[in-house]
Formats: structure tokens, sequence, C-alpha cells
């Protein structure tokens, strides 16, 4: 099981530092076998990386750029992220896709570049209320899976996100979000990556973790605005070990 907790862009540099701690210290006790990531806003990785670089919370970043080293304004490379600990990157988020019209294409050119790096890329995948009303969830999630991992090596994790139920308040039925994580598990086997673990990440609540990741194929969650309560977050990595 895997439990990544996506801040986005919220906190401030002491508020950042300090749930960091909070969280190591929240799940210190109740991980088990769970790996527990944390993805702060980049601004603010150097400063998590020194409250989690002991503990078993592994770092995460929410952004990276294909290039190594180049003139590109605003961004960062897969090797600033290793130099300040960065083990995990989030790749394709809907806000990406729809708000900076990152295609799966340039998806797959990232995960390339975090494979090559040795950090370990979480693909994002799913699809919006109007493709789901329409009858194609199932195929628009799919095309988006094979194109973000076009030419990428077997190294990643993926993470189902129902744009419709991402800041809404809504979230996927567990019989939903089964039947979509079982068609993503079944396309991963058809091409020799049947053990990639595969998380929920459509608003996800303490309330609910345990009847989602009592489904056959959870492997965990990228949880969003939850994870910027310390408790709230260590209730899912809890949810998670009991379940794995």
């Amino acid at each position: 099981m895997i439990v990544a907790g996506n801040w986005k862009m919220n906190l401030g540099l002491e508020d950042a530092v300090s749930l960091a701690a909070d969280v190591v210290r929240a799940t210190a006790d109740n991980a088990g076998d769970v790996t527990v990531v944390v993805c702060p806003p980049a601004i603010w990785l150097d400063a998590v990386s020194e409250r989690v670089s002991k503990s078993r919370v592994a770092l995460g970043s929410q952004i990276v750029l294909v290039e190594s080293s180049v003139a590109f304004t605003g961004e960062h490379s897969v090797g600033m992220l290793v130099d300040v600990g960065v083990s995990y990157v989030i790749v394709g988020h809907s806000e990406r896709r729809q708000l900076f019209r990152e295609s799966s294409a340039f998806g797959a050119e990232k995960v390339i570049a975090a494979q090559n790096a040795r950090l370990v890329p979480i693909v994002c995948v799913g699809e919006t209320l109007e493709e789901r009303d329409a009858g194609d969830a199932v195929s628009t999630v799919l095309d988006q899976l094979a194109m973000s991992l076009e030419g990428t090596g077997p190294s990643f994790v993926v993470a189902y996100e129902p744009v419709w139920a991402i800041g809404t308040g809504r979230t996927a039925s567990p019989d939903q979000a089964q039947q979509m994580h079982a068609a993503i598990r079944s396309q991963l086997a058809s091409n020799g990556h049947g053990g990639v673990p595969v998380l929920y990440g459509g608003s996800v609540k303490p309330a609910n973790a345990a009847a989602l990741f009592a489904q056959r194929d959870f492997d965990g969650a990228l949880v969003g605005c939850a994870s910027l309560t310390a408790d709230a977050f260590a209730a899912f990595v809890s949810a998670a070990g009991a379940a794995s």
C-alpha cells in the first residue's frame, strides 16, 4: 500500500515544516508496511526534506521537467529534485492537464526522465464528468494511461483520479472506483506491468478510506486536501495498513 499526500499550492514555510514533522510523528507507529509520501509545494521541498530525511516518510514533488539543464524559467529538473531528496514525482495530474495543457505524450517524457533519475513517477489518469456521462470513462482513462506510459520503463505508480470528484466533495462509489481500477490493472497486466500499484485519488476522506481500500484492486491513495492535517493523513495510513 502507498499513501501519498499532495499538498498542492498550500501552506507557508513554517506550516509546511510543522506539518511534515507532525506527519512523521503521526505515522511512526501505524504505518506498518505502508509507503508514506508527502508532496509539498516545490519551493518548500528542501525544508520539508530536512524534516523527513531520517524517517520512513518519503518526499515527493508535484512538478518535474524533462530537460536536465536548460534556460527554462520557473521549472525544476530531475537532478534538482534528486539533490533535495525527492523519491517520487506526480505526473499528469488533472490540474496540469486542464490548466497547463500538458498532454499524455508530454507526461510520458516526464515519466522517462524521472525513471532515468531513479525517481518513481505517480502517473495520474482520470475522466471528466462529461466523459463519464457520455459512457467514455474507461476508454478515456485507458487511452491516457497508454499514452502516458509510451516508451517508459517498469518503475511507476498509477493514480486514478476521477476529475469530477476532485475538489467537489463528490467521491466515486467503491464499486465505481473498483471497476476503473480493475480496467487499469488489466491493461497494465497485458503490458507486463501487473504488479504496478494503483492508487485512488478522487477526494478521498478518512471516513471512506476503509471502504475504498477494501476493494480488490486498490493499493492506496493519492490524498489531496485531507493530507493537510496530520491526524487525517495518519488515518489514511492506518486504514491502508489494516487493508494490506
